[in-house]
């Protein structure tokens, strides 16, 4: 129980600190590695105050490689346990506008390099995944939730957006999709406090060749993703069944 209450009381001041420090380094003087420590800092610290267990099966995602990734989402731990999983591989995630709206810790996201897509306006969030991709240019391995919101539906996966997919194909990167169980029961979306005692579970599929699909047939590529991703995932609950 004190593990439970020490997250939650915690997490915002620690967040704050890591903001803080984001915003003062400099992206154009600085290193990758120094670019990149205080995001994957707040990442460590997140898990290490949650106390959660991690079970993951990393397939073949290589140290340092650069990748689309592609997962399902279903709490805000989602975002540290990627970050530590995850570390090496530079990544960025794509997310909503509202968050680049939070005081502080809005303008952390932002200066630290993840993507903003306002889903409210077709045209802004086109010219968003046109920027993203100019992201993704320079070494940066997008993490994208294709369900556009955490699941609290927690027996299978949500419907995909057509917009992750134009991104991922855009990008032109091995797609690596990836299923997590068990953030949800942690923390669920709405949740103040954790239960730490659910494993997290996490695996990576097979890596997809993007070459597999055009641009046109984004919505094959939607359906066959959420498929195997949706098969992959209810395997990995049966392993708390």
């Amino acid at each position: 129980m004190f593990k439970r209450l020490f997250f939650t009381i915690l997490l915002v001041p620690v967040t704050i600190w890591y903001s803080i420090k984001m915003l003062r380094v400099d992206p154009e003087s600085s290193t990758p590695e120094e670019y990149d420590r205080w995001g994957l800092a707040w990442g460590a610290a997140a898990v290490r105050l949650s106390g959660v267990t991690i079970d993951a099966d990393m397939g073949d995602i290589e140290p340092g490689g650069h990748y689309v990734f592609i997962g399902n989402h279903q709490s805000n731990l989602d975002i540290p346990v990627l970050f530590k999983l995850l570390k090496s591989n530079r990544i960025r995630f794509v997310a909503k506008k509202s968050l680049f709206e939070i005081p502080l810790y809005g303008k952390a996201l932002a200066h630290a390099g993840h993507i903003c897509v306002d889903r409210e306006n077709r045209r802004a969030a086109m010219k968003s995944l046109n920027d993203a991709v100019e992201v993704v240019q320079g070494g940066i391995s997008p993490v994208i939730f294709p369900e556009g919101t955490r699941n609290t539906e927690l027996d299978d996966l949500m419907e995909f957006k057509i917009g992750a997919m134009i991104l991922a194909l855009k990008c032109g990167l091995p797609v690596v999709p990836f299923v997590m169980t068990n953030t949800g029961k942690v923390m669920g979306k709405g949740d103040f406090f954790i239960d730490n005692r659910p494993v997290v579970r996490f695996k990576a599929l097979p890596v997809i060749d993007p070459s597999s699909y055009t641009l046109k047939e984004r919505e094959q590529f939607k359906n066959d993703l959420r498929e195997m991703m949706s098969k992959a995932y209810r395997e990995l609950l049966a392993k708390d069944a």
